[in-house]
C-alpha cells in the first residue's frame, strides 16, 4: 500500500500569493479596500504600503480610528457572520499591495490548519491589546502625549529592528481626528516637536528617536507624572502576522 505523501501547510506563501479563493490587489493612495456599510465578504493581508480605518457617524462627521502596516490584517471583522456589514472605510495613504482573501477560503484554512489558526489568533490578541492600550491613552493621557505616541508608532519604535522613522505623508486633520483634539493644536504641537529636535519636517515627517526616551521617561515639558507610562502603550503595538509564523514557515 502506497503512503500518501504530506506537505506542511506554508502559511507565509499562502499569504504572500493569489491562489483558490484569494487574489492580490492594488491600490494607490486614498482609494479604498472596502466602504462602511458594503458587505463583509473578505479579509485584506497588507503586503506592503500603510492603510487607514475610518468612521462616519450618522451625522457625516468622520474619525480615523487606526492605522493598519504591513504585515497586519484589515476586515477581519467578516468573520463574525456571514451576512455582517463593514463597520469602517479602510482606505490606503500609501501605494499598497494586498492579498484579499474570501470569507469562507479563510474560514477553511483556519479549520484546516491549526498553525495559521495560532498565528491568526495571536494577531487578533495583538491586535485587541492596541485597541485597549489606543483607549488608555484617549482617557488619561495629554494631547500632546497621544500625538507623541502615533507619531513613534507610524515610524515604527514599537517593533524590533530597523525603524522606519520617516513616516507615511499624513494631514495634520488626519492626526487631530486619532488623538480626539483640533488641528491648530496639532500644528502647535508639531512645531513644539520640531524646535525641541524630536522631529524633522521638509515635506515629510521624520521622527527622531529624542522622542521616544523624552515619552518612556514621561519628560515633556510639562509634568504628566500621573498619567500611564508611555512604554507600556508603545509595547502593545500589533505585530505583522508574520512574526507569529515559526522560523520555518517564515523561510
Amino acid at each position: 500500500m502506497i503512503a500518501l505523501e504530506h506537505h506542511a501547510f506554508d502559511a507565509a506563501a499562502f499569504l504572500a500569493h493569489a491562489g483558490l479563493g484569494r487574489r492580490i490587489v492594488q491600490l494607490d493612495p486614498k482609494q479604498t479596500f472596502f466602504s462602511q456599510g458594503d458587505p463583509a465578504d473578505s479579509i485584506f493581508y497588507l503586503q506592503e504600503g500603510r492603510a487607514k480605518l475610518t468612521v462616519v457617524s450618522t451625522a457625516g462627521k468622520e474619525a480615523t480610528i487606526m492605522l493598519v502596516s504591513e504585515g497586519e490584517f484589515v476586515g477581519e471583522g467578516a468573520l463574525a457572520a456571514v451576512s455582517g456589514l463593514r463597520l469602517s472605510t479602510a482606505t490606503a495613504i500609501t501605494p499598497c499591495s494586498a492579498l484579499r482573501i474570501g470569507r469562507e477560503e479563510m474560514a477553511r484554512v483556519m479549520h484546516e490548519e491549526p498553525g495559521f489558526s495560532d498565528m491568526f489568533l495571536k494577531f487578533l490578541l495583538a491586535r485587541s491589546m492596541r485597541t485597549q492600550a489606543d483607549l488608555v491613552d484617549q482617557l488619561f493621557n495629554s494631547s500632546e502625549k497621544r500625538l507623541a505616541r502615533i507619531l513613534l508608532l507610524m515610524a515604527e519604535f514599537g517593533r524590533p529592528g530597523e525603524q522606519e522613522r520617516i513616516i507615511p505623508k499624513i494631514s495634520q486633520e488626519t492626526l487631530a481626528e486619532m488623538i480626539g483634539t483640533t488641528r491648530s493644536r496639532v500644528s502647535f504641537f508639531m512645531n513644539r516637536f520640531r524646535k525641541l529636535g524630536f522631529i524633522e519636517y521638509d515635506g515629510r515627517i521624520k521622527v527622531n528617536r529624542s522622542l521616544l526616551n523624552v515619552v518612556l521617561h514621561d519628560q515633556l515639558p510639562e509634568d504628566n507624572s500621573k498619567m500611564p507610562p508611555a512604554a507600556a502603550l508603545l509595547e502593545s503595538r500589533p505585530r505583522p502576522a508574520k512574526e507569529f509564523l515559526s522560523s520555518s514557515e517564515r523561510n
